[in-house]
């Protein structure tokens, strides 16, 4: 027989300390409440969902779906993003609701990763969907939004990178087209950012060198408003020049909010989902080389459950918040410790209840031994500390009650 698991986890998934769940908890109820002071309303959906239908949905690989079967036999998956399961609720429960319609949540989502990738397989995820406007203003509403959720975060430097999925499309079927192989092959270069191997790539196609030069050139489009204008002399392609005139419709409203100083348009990126049809983003934070938060359009996967409508939103990746925010101090609630007797319990159980009432007061009752000398009691060390705060039994308290 193997040796029993006592004090082994999964590979993937973590334990997480009273420290690091206070941390993000902050970042949990800052961002969902900057969410709902925008109009978004918070949804829960279940932790397991039916393969068929919103396993099928997630376009997750689904090597990466972590599947189980019922007592009937039925496939199960752990919800492996949140975005399928909204997209069914929207479609069923809150069918009759007039669109458009803001929800906003806060989960842990499950993937399966090769056990050498060192990748979690449980993470936290906190996003919005906005369902029913297929404007440039919803698109440009879920940026800003987003933004005002890593600030929220505690996200201090960051960037939000723009982008469009019809651009590539378009110029890749202008230029390589009845090559879906090679299309493939350079969206899955741009998708890993692995631009060295983007331009092998292009290199072992045997193009002409104009077509050559022209798939080179997007690597060069990268930045501010004046991309809008650069991209249109790169194809003339109809979808790549709907799509950039839509990136130039979003940055104007991104203007109007204030915020276009923290975006910047990059036209090799695509969403790493298959249902993204339009505007794609991800926002990097200065201290990490990890994307924070992701998002875009998807206007045909509500299509699948019965009810077409356009769709956009983000979800920010709450673990790599953390890990941004993490060495940075939070505001500790003042720890108070009630000692009493057990002919003062009462009294000293009023006096915790009155306490817990407060705002950010964490309060603690211990037994302490009378003159009888109970045996229930807990024989404390107490010391006071240069800072003002005490040690009780090797803990620290912001102040000492003895009542009894």
């Amino acid at each position: 027989m193997s040796k029993p698991k006592v004090f082994e986890k999964p590979t993937g998934v973590k334990d997480y300390l009273p420290a690091a769940v206070a941390k993000l908890r902050a970042i949990e109820t800052n961002v969902l409440q900057c969410m709902e002071r925008w109009g978004y309303q918070e949804i829960i959906t279940p932790t397991l969902e039916f393969y068929d239908t919103v396993g099928v949905a997630s376009s997750t690989e689904d090597r990466k779906l972590f599947k189980l079967l019922d007592r009937n036999g039925t496939t199960l998956v752990m919800r492996s993003d949140i975005t399928a399961p909204i997209a069914r609720v929207v479609s069923s429960l809150l069918k009759e609701q007039a669109f458009p319609i803001r929800l906003s949540y806060h989960a842990n989502v499950f993937r399966a990763f090769e056990a050498e990738a060192g990748r979690d397989a449980e993470f936290f995820q906190t996003g919005v969907e906005l369902v029913g406007d297929a404007s440039s203003e919803s698109d440009a509403e879920v940026i800003a939004l987003a933004i005002a959720s890593l600030q929220a975060a505690g996200v201090q430097e960051f960037k939000i990178a723009l982008g469009h999925v019809g651009f590539l499309t378009g110029l890749f079927n202008e230029t390589l087209k009845d090559r879906q192989d090679a299309q493939q092959s350079l969206k899955e270069c741009l998708l890993n950012r692995d631009y060295v191997g983007y331009r092998e790539t292009i290199k072992s196609l045997q193009l002409t060198a104009v077509v050559q030069q022209e798939l080179e050139g997007i690597l060069r489009l990268r930045g501010g408003q004046e991309i809008c204008t650069q991209a249109r002399q790169v194809t003339k392609d109809p979808i790549a020049q709907q799509s950039i005139a839509h990136l130039c419709e979003v940055w104007d409203v991104l203007k109007a909010y204030g915020v276009s100083e923290h975006v910047l348009i990059d036209l090799t990126m695509i969403g790493d989902f298959s249902y993204y049809t339009g505007m794609t983003f991800e926002g990097y934070a200065a201290d990490l080389g990890f994307p924070v938060c992701s998002g875009g359009r998807y206007d045909n996967l509500l299509t699948q459950f019965g009810r077409t409508a356009p769709a956009t939103g983000f979800a920010l990746k709450t673990n790599r918040i953390l890990e941004v925010v993490s060495k940075r101090p939070i505001e500790e609630p003042h720890r108070v410790l009630i000692t009493y007797t057990a002919s003062k319990r009462e009294e000293a159980f009023r006096r915790a209840k009155e306490l817990r009432g407060q705002e950010r007061i964490m309060v603690e009752t211990r037994l302490v031994a009378d003159v009888s000398g109970g045996n229930q009691a807990v024989k404390l060390v107490t010391a006071r500390l240069e800072d003002g705060t005490y040690s009780v039994n090797g803990i620290a308290y912001q102040n000492v009650i003895e009542i009894g």
